[in-house]
């Protein structure tokens, strides 16, 4: 039992110091930038550049209306599928996970194919329809997980039950969609948009060839160009996606010990 536990630490330290040691060396060499000592001067270089923040908050942005769009999406298709159409759920599982088979640079030269400038949709043709057409490319991007964890929040719920509960009481189908199965996988959707943001704010290939000030073509700029600034965007990156997982970390549990609201 003591080997076995023993063995355990050890394969876990071996997988930690396989991910941690690089980032060590990373954040170790993004201090060097002033010579002889360490500092933070790479951080400053990167937080006072002005295409840093624009980058940085158009991809924040991205990555809300992405979330919010999505939601409103997944939820409500997961919700009929299981509760009407519960034949049609391999199918949908099926077109999901497509964006995982699928590389993403097919799929934005097919949107582009579709919808360039001189299309019946010119999106293309417009700064606001080429910012909804790389929205629509991130939703794309993340309704594996999103569904995924939509779908898997909602099997802790009796969906039927709930329903007729509600409809008993005169509510009609926005009002049991959005006070009654909503609060309910909320820890779902919650999931679903961490992974989503984590996506949002790394994704490069989308947008660079939609030619959108994202964030992700910004790191490959300053990764060209510069050499302690790139170490440094390489930690704030790890930092928002270690930050997403530890908040998806906090409402997975939370979603388990919430009871279902009628």
């Amino acid at each position: 039992m003591k080997t076995n536990r023993i063995g355990a630490w050890i394969a876990m330290a071996i997988g930690a110091s396989y991910f941690v040691i690089p980032l060590i060396g990373t954040f170790e060499f993004s201090l060097r930038m002033r010579r002889g000592e360490y500092s933070f001067d790479a951080y400053r270089s990167v937080f006072s550049d002005m295409q840093f923040r624009e980058t940085f908050g158009y991809s924040m942005m991205m990555a809300l209306l992405t979330i919010v769009f999505g939601m409103l999406l997944v939820v409500p298709t997961a919700y009929w599928v299981r509760l009407r159409l519960p034949q049609m759920r391999p199918v949908v599982e099926f077109i999901t996970l497509l964006p995982l088979v699928i590389p993403a640079i097919v799929i934005v030269f097919g949107y582009l194919r579709l919808y360039n400038s001189s299309s019946v949709l010119p999106l293309t043709g417009s700064t606001t329809g080429t910012n909804i057409l790389l929205m629509f490319s991130y939703i794309t991007l993340s309704l594996p997980y999103m569904y995924k964890a939509v779908d898997t929040a909602m099997r802790a719920i009796d969906v039927r039950t709930l329903t007729e509960a509600a409809q008993s009481l005169g509510a009609n189908w926005s009002t049991i969609l959005f006070r009654c199965i909503f609060p309910n996988v909320m820890s779902g959707v919650l999931s679903g948009a961490f992974i989503t943001l984590a996506i949002v704010m790394g994704e490069f290939t989308m947008a660079a060839l939609l030619n959108r000030p994202a964030f992700g073509p910004y790191l490959q700029l300053v990764g060209a160009n510069k050499a302690y600034e790139p170490s440094a965007l390489a930690v704030i990156a790890f930092s928002i996606t270690w930050l997403s997982m530890g908040l998806l970390n906090l409402v997975s549990r939370f979603g388990k010990s919430a009871p279902a609201k009628a």
